[in-house]
């Protein structure tokens, strides 16, 4: 008898975890529900002293099963006050004061104190039933004010209503989401991995197969199958891995892996965590295609023309610093967009490519050349006369280095027409000067002839 009470209790309490406690506002009701309520609960067999009691929670438990809770979270506060929010942000720049300077724990500890000074922000405004600020998981999430435009929720994966629905987005990597599925999320914020390791995956497609990632998706640890039981596989492009469908949309990116081996623009299926990085990554110089692949200048007519026009702006460079006139108008500021294009001409953004593949890049960096140009031969007497006289014909007008028919010295930049350059066998008339110069002054003095 005492074992089928037992077992009616656990049936009636985990089987059915929809039959709430009843709450004090509950008893409000008319006669005839209270009697049925009063009923029910007769029905249930008390408990002895000793035994637990179980209840179920007051909302549907989520179980985890789109997020990856063996992560750990980086974004967890356990202050949940301002008291103790003010003391963890003294604590945190003592550390920050201990620690060795630029060391990675270091830039750790000031990351966290930025999310806590962030907090304690949210915990000091109690007018706001939603605050504007949210920070989660090194998401910094801003109320969204736009009440027409129709997203859709990165968490849950439903519409989001804004005329009737609060949502966040992430000003970082541009995670959407309700504001109740705000503390749900468990995927940390892309933009992070793009700060402390921004560099691409140069291999097409590594495929390693389902059964590397124990049949499941690669971000959220779901059950996945090719045969779409219990959840289709859908493989990135980008990584190669499988994904569910609710971390793959089947969105379309270019890969830089494909351009850069075989300068293949066609965009294909990627999943929501690779488009969000790829994204952030695409105007980021990080392709060095000399050491990549060094044979694609060789077949894409396009990289040569922008190389060369590349090393002439670097050419024209030392001339706008010194230039009052050039500093005066703000010239470089022409390449502020691809500010990387006056530090090398070595690295390459996937953006840099795609605007080369469409012509854009070669026109706009003609132009700017053209405008360069243009000052330092025509507009400023000072630029003029830093220009060179060819010392092996000495005829001809003033030369620069980023003319097209001149030539450099390797050892002591002067320039010299291209044709008297390599027509003439004997080194740089300038290096031969400077080698006796130094050969007069370090020789020996001769024996004296009055000794």
């Amino acid at each position: 008898m005492e074992h089928d009470e037992k077992l009616a209790r656990f049936r009636q309490v985990h089987l059915n975890p929809f039959n709430k406690q009843l709450g004090p506002w509950q008893h409000e009701k008319g006669a005839g529900k209270e009697a049925l309520e009063v009923a029910s609960e007769e029905a249930l067999p008390e408990l002895p002293p000793g035994e637990p009691e179980f209840r179920c929670p007051e909302r549907v438990m989520d179980l985890g099963l789109s997020e990856d809770h063996f992560a750990r979270p980086v974004g967890l506060f356990l202050a949940s006050d301002i008291q103790q929010l003010r003391q963890a942000i003294q604590e945190c720049k003592q550390v920050i004061l201990e620690l060795p300077e630029h060391s990675e724990k270091q830039k750790d500890a000031v990351v966290r104190l930025i999310h806590l000074r962030l907090k304690l922000q949210e915990l000091k405004d109690p007018n706001e039933d939603e605050p504007n600020i949210r920070v989660l998981l090194e998401h910094r999430f801003y109320k969204e004010k736009s009440k027409s435009v129709k997203q859709t929720c990165d968490k849950c994966h439903t519409v989001i209503w804004g005329l009737i629905q609060t949502w966040y987005t992430c000003t970082g990597c541009y995670y959407r989401c309700h504001s109740k599925c705000l503390n749900l999320i468990s995927k940390p914020c892309v933009r992070s991995k793009v700060s402390h390791q921004a560099e691409y995956e140069l291999n097409i497609c590594p495929e390693a197969g389902l059964d590397s990632q124990d049949y499941r998706c690669a971000e959220c640890r779901a059950p996945i199958s090719l045969r779409g039981v219990p959840s289709e596989a859908r493989q990135c492009d980008y990584t190669g891995q499988y994904y569910c469908s609710h971390c793959h949309w089947n969105d379309l990116a270019v890969i830089p892996a494909r351009v850069v081996h075989n300068w293949d623009f066609e965009p294909r299926k990627v999943s929501r965590g690779s488009m969000r990085y790829l994204a952030l990554m695409v105007s980021r110089p990080v392709l060095r295609l000399r050491e990549i692949n060094p044979l694609l200048f060789n077949y894409v007519e396009e990289l040569v023309e922008i190389r060369k026009l590349r090393q002439d702006i670097l050419l024209m460079k030392p001339y706008f610093i010194t230039c009052r006139e050039a500093m005066a108008a703000r010239l470089l500021l022409q390449l502020q967009d691809r500010q990387h294009f006056v530090e090398n001409d070595e690295m390459y953004s996937v953006q840099d490519l795609l605007d080369a593949h469409t012509g854009r890049l070669g026109c706009s960096l003609a132009e700017t050349h053209t405008l360069f140009a243009k000052h330092i031969k025509l507009d400023c007497e000072r630029c003029q006369a830093k220009g060179f006289v060819c010392e092996l014909c000495r005829e001809g007008d003033v030369l620069f280095p980023f003319d097209s028919h001149t030539s450099v010295c390797a050892d002591c930049s002067a320039v010299f027409h291209r044709d008297c350059y390599y027509d003439n066998s004997t080194t740089c008339p300038r290096c031969a000067r400077l080698t006796l110069r130094k050969q007069s002054l370090f020789q020996e003095p001769g024996p004296d002839v009055d000794a």
